[in-house]
């Protein structure tokens, strides 16, 4: 393991973290690499190369974006990291494989907790497309049965406008016979 560095002054004030920061003042015994101050980093401090690029199980890391990644895992010496890019339900394909083949993962927690919930999710998911799929196909048999009762009612508006007009000359000739006699 790589030594840890501590910024200068870290141990007075805790509002400046743990983490390295290079220092930079004139007078700073630290930058110029006083006996008695903390060490700094410097190129002679890197990891050993069997150690480089480990995580802190010891396990290398692997991405994995297909099936055919799991393949070429070492479940003893690697581990899998799942990449960001993939859908869900791929994702669940490779869990389930990388689970059956022992190799532990990375970025996620338990395995087979996250594909129970992810599989949840789907189920969800599709019932509420059906759902929505359903409403979607009674508002149509709704919106036909509006428009057949609207001409039903045009075709009787007419009807009865024709039937106002016949009846008005009805009268008229009625009118007009009586003039005529």
């Amino acid at each position: 393991m790589t030594k840890k560095f501590i910024r200068q002054d870290s141990h007075k004030k805790v509002k400046l973290g743990e983490k390295w920061r290079r220092p930079k003042g004139l007078h700073s015994k630290l930058r110029l690499q006083k006996k008695g101050h903390p060490k700094g980093v410097s190129i002679g401090y890197g990891n050993a190369i069997k150690e480089k690029f480990t995580l802190k199980n010891g396990l290398m890391p692997v991405l994995v974006d297909c099936l055919k990644d799991i393949e070429r895992i070492d479940s003893k010496k690697q581990c899998a990291i799942i990449s960001k890019n993939i859908g869900l339900k791929k994702k669940i394909e490779i869990l389930k494989e990388i689970s059956k083949k022992g190799i532990k993962v990375s970025n996620i927690k338990d395995v087979n907790e996250f594909i129970k919930k992810s599989e949840e999710k789907i189920k969800e998911k599709k019932q509420e497309k059906n759902k929505a799929e359903k409403e979607k196909q009674e508002k149509k048999k709704q919106i036909e049965k509006e428009k057949k009762d609207k001409e039903s009612i045009e075709k009787k508006v007419k009807k009865t406008d024709e039937e106002k007009k016949e009846e008005e000359k009805k009268e008229k000739d009625k009118i007009l016979t009586k003039r005529n006699e």
